[in-house]
């Protein structure tokens, strides 16, 4: 005698495949750093905390083989009152299986899901990329993707996501 379902671990004991994403690749599809003011932005004088300006935004489309490609776009500002410190902009992409999910509840999935897994990877590059520029590593305070998934909705911008092709 076993503890698991006679039905299977894919099933939910109705017959319909259980909810599952899984992460087939994951790549950088984009990545720009600009210093524009080095090295007199990395000089101890200039120790004042630089103003951050943050940008988030995520895009899903699904692909002839039934699979979904989703980006994550992550960029971040940083300037003092003398100028620009640091501007670094990464467009990470991933390649995903989605079963048994509805229809309707597709994009939320692609457009807050999948970003979760994405960004711990995102927010790695970025803090290697900020470091090998010559400052401390740059880390992303963690992103409330269905947050900024809500106000997308909530301003009619929704995600641009296509169902399989």
């Amino acid at each position: 005698m076993t503890d698991t379902d006679a039905a299977g671990p894919e099933t939910n004991g109705a017959g319909a495949p259980e909810p599952g994403i899984r992460i087939l690749a994951q790549f950088i599809r984009d990545l720009s750093f600009e210093n524009p003011r080095a090295p007199e932005t990395l000089r101890a004088q200039n120790a004042t905390q630089p103003q951050i300006e943050m940008g988030v935004e995520m895009n899903a489309r699904g692909r002839e083989d039934g699979l979904f490609e989703v980006d994550l776009k992550l960029s971040a500002r940083a300037e003092r009152e003398d100028g620009p410190v640091f501007h670094v902009e990464l467009l990470y992409g991933g390649v995903f299986q989605i079963s048994g999910v509805s229809q309707e509840d597709l994009e939320p999935v692609l457009l807050v899901e999948c970003p979760r897994f994405m960004f711990p990877f995102a927010r790695q590059i970025i803090a290697s990329v900020t470091s090998d520029g010559g400052f401390p590593p740059f880390m992303l305070d963690p992103i409330d993707f269905a947050g900024v998934y809500a106000a997308r909705k909530a301003q009619g911008m929704g995600g641009e996501t296509i169902g399989n092709a």
